[in-house]
């Protein structure tokens, strides 16, 4: 075996430092935190343990006899890499490192390598990139003492006696600039993509959810396309967009978007912000759900408070999925039937065996179709092109002409009258 097929020995620790105040018991926190481990490639997960943490240290995280006993379990089971899930500060990092002779990551960290190894559009990679940045210049602050040098110079960077802290972060600083004008063109792109799609009558359907929820399967199951669908967290992270035919024929565009997560890095929310714009400008979220997953309810507080820290429209409609329905007990299958049968906006489903996905296309159905009203216009000649429009969108139900121009009768959705209004 080559020295590169080794994996990497990783041994993940969950800092329980309040259990009253956590939404999800400790043990499924860790549960997570070993999914988020097995999830980044090169990793072999050879320990997982909850640490209760009385009063967290500022030096350390842990109390000294803990980071003694740590130290010696971590070199029992020849860990190379500890993964600490929670967040921590460069000063505790570096000593924890000191002490145990192993690199370490946290949660933040981690999330971010996984990111970077999944990340596939040049969009995507860009937002990894600034993401990393953002979170390596938070952690120049005395994180090492290599740090604390100064540079000489003649004036012309920072001047003489700028430290070398400073000068990596105006290092950072640059290399976060050019990012942002890469960036730039790319949303741009972007955007004229969803100019052209905005053009097109037909209704957005974006599927959210925490990661890991079924939400690719189902989206592939429904849309006919090969997203990587794996039993994985964060096996989504590019946006995908397909149309699909609701059983009236109506056609709407459904996004697979990325999978949430509790605890969510704040410079990955911002820097994904526009990966997740789908979902600012749909006429309908399904909020898919592993209503299997034990700390489901928890989950999905993640994914409403993350949906209101992107300015998600609360008036935009919503619905519950309650996804793997397969691998439920009978009894707790026919207590959440009933649930869900007194609920107007949740429907049961498995994206693994199809069930529930001709009631789920049903319903969405109901929720897209808009009324249609009448309407009167009247066109120049010289609105030659608006005129066309409505004639391509098969809009026009009477039509006369007079020596102005042409009257014409249409009948219309509101989102058709929006479109004809930007012509």
């Amino acid at each position: 075996m080559s020295r590169e097929a080794i994996p990497t020995r990783a041994w993940v620790l969950h800092p329980d430092l309040d259990s009253n105040n956590e939404r999800r018991t400790p043990a499924h926190s860790l549960d997570e935190a070993v999914a988020l481990a097995a999830a980044l490639p090169g990793l072999e997960v050879v320990g997982a343990d909850v640490v209760r943490v009385a009063k967290p240290r500022p030096a350390t995280l842990f109390g000294t006899g803990k980071v003694d006993e740590l130290k010696a379990r971590a070199a029992a089971m020849d860990a190379e890499l500890v993964l600490i899930d929670g967040p921590l500060t460069p000063v505790q990092q570096r000593n924890l490192e000191r002490a145990w002779k192993v690199k370490i990551l946290d949660r933040t960290a981690l999330i971010l390598e996984i990111f970077s190894d999944r990340a596939r559009t040049r969009e995507g990679v860009l937002q990894v990139e600034m993401a990393a940045l953002s979170y390596q210049r938070k952690r120049l602050v005395r994180a090492w003492t290599h740090l604390e040098r100064q540079r000489g110079g003649l004036g012309f960077v920072g001047g003489p006696g700028e430290t070398q802290i400073e000068a990596d972060r105006r290092a950072i600083d640059d290399e976060l600039l050019k990012i942002k004008r890469q960036l730039a063109k790319v949303v741009k792109t972007r955007d004229l993509h969803r100019a052209a799609r905005a053009k097109v009558p037909f209704p957005i359907v974006a599927l959210v959810g925490y990661t890991n929820s079924g939400k690719s399967t189902l989206f592939n199951l429904v849309t006919g396309a090969e997203v990587m669908a794996k039993d994985m967290l964060f096996a989504t992270l590019d946006p995908t967009m397909r149309s699909v035919e609701l059983p009236d024929g109506l056609k709407v565009i459904m996004s697979d978007t990325v999978g949430f997560i509790s605890a969510l890095p704040t410079q990955l929310v911002a820097a994904f912000r526009a990966t997740l714009e789908e979902v600012l400008t749909a006429d309908l979220i399904v909020h898919v759900r592993d209503i299997s997953h034990p700390d489901s309810d928890a989950q999905a507080e993640d994914v409403h408070d993350i949906l209101a820290s992107l300015g998600v429209n609360q008036a935009t409609p919503m619905i519950e999925v309650w996804n793997k329905i397969d691998v439920l007990p009978a009894d707790r299958l026919a207590a959440l039937s009933a649930q869900a049968a007194r609920a107007d906006d949740v429907l049961m489903t498995s994206a693994l065996t199809g069930a529930g996905i001709p009631e789920l296309l049903a319903h969405i159905q109901q929720l897209v179709v808009e009324p249609v009203q009448q309407d009167i216009l009247t066109l120049r000649f010289k609105d030659g092109r608006r005129r066309a429009w409505l004639f391509d969108q098969k809009l026009v139900v009477d039509q006369s002409q007079d020596d102005t121009g042409y009257t014409l009768t249409v009948r219309w959705t509101q989102r058709q009258k929006r479109q004809y209004d930007g012509l």
